[in-house]
């Protein structure tokens, strides 16, 4: 079956190259929408997106992801990944909420709204512990704090900033990982491929440099995996989880526009991850997207 996909995107990068590919040389058509220049009309699609089959969601902003997935909704197109999971994965406090209430371990989070009542949260939880932006990626802004002096110091910083969201103070335990996470690609949580992420700072992310190295995931971490991707409302996500000495793994966070270029250099041509993922959304276009799916938080 040729299917006719939509492709959001604010920048294309070696991951929607990869993508790109394979659904060219497999004979799909595909449309490319730059959302910088695009318009969405809250009544009619816009011609570009007028008659694909699926929408892939590539979006580098989350506010542009976010809004144009609820507009390919309304508009009755199947998108990947949907609204519902986007907004639960796109907000570290509502992921771990939706990761907690449906059982899957997770590290203790607390969130406050005031510099007094989160510095209480950090003394719960002892030295060191983090602080991370509700809404961000790649690392960027997370804190390791290792003493009230540096929490004070930190949580006056983040009250000057102009936007809301570093208003929302979220903190979690410091989970000792021995210097390294894992980085689970799944399709529906069914997983195509993982990574080990290993380096010497406490921040294991590609994008800061880890080094990475294949993964071979065993039973329980599939289950993880499976039950993280139900909590959020499926797609195709990143499932990073921590090995959390004697009690086995959590999962730390769930990502919804995930990259996979270094997942793709990890595995070495043992698995061909876009190929992968194109089957995946082949199947979703042959089938139609459910956009139905109710998700508890």
């Amino acid at each position: 079956m040729i299917v006719k996909v939509g492709l959001l995107y604010s920048r294309i990068r070696k991951d929607e190259k990869l993508l790109l590919n394979e659904l060219r040389e497999r004979g799909h058509e595909v449309e490319k929408v730059d959302v910088r220049k695009e318009v969405f009309d809250i009544s009619e699609a816009p011609e570009a997106l007028a008659d694909v089959d699926v929408v892939v969601d590539r979006c580098l902003a989350t506010s542009r992801s976010l809004y144009a997935t609820q507009f390919c909704a309304a508009y009755g197109i199947p998108v990947v990944n949907s609204h519902e999971t986007a907004e639960i994965c796109a907000d570290k406090a509502k992921n771990s909420l939706a990761l907690e209430s449906a059982g899957v371990p997770t590290p203790a989070t607390k969130v406050a709204f005031t510099k007094e009542s989160a510095l209480e949260a950090i003394e719960e939880f002892g030295y060191p512990c983090v602080l991370k932006p509700v809404v961000g990626s790649w690392g960027r802004l997370m804190a390791k704090i290792d003493s009230r002096d540096a929490a004070e110091a930190i949580l006056e910083h983040k009250a000057t900033l102009g936007h809301y969201e570093h208003k929302v103070f979220y903190i979690q335990e410091f989970v000792e990982k021995n210097g390294r996470d894992i980085r689970v690609l799944a399709t529906d949580g069914e997983p195509i491929a993982a990574m080990v992420r290993s380096s010497d700072h406490w921040l294991t992310n590609a994008a800061k440099g880890a080094e990475t190295d294949v993964f071979q995931l065993d039973d329980e971490a599939e289950e993880l995996v499976r039950k993280a991707s139900d909590a959020v409302g499926g797609g195709l996500l990143g499932i990073d989880l921590m090995e959390d000495g004697d009690d086995g793994y959590t999962v730390h966070e769930v990502n919804h526009t995930v990259e996979f270029k270094a997942l793709t250099d990890a595995v070495d041509g043992e698995i061909d991850v876009p190929a992968r993922v194109v089957d995946w959304l082949e199947a979703k276009a042959e089938a139609g997207v459910d956009d139905s799916i109710e998700v508890t938080v």
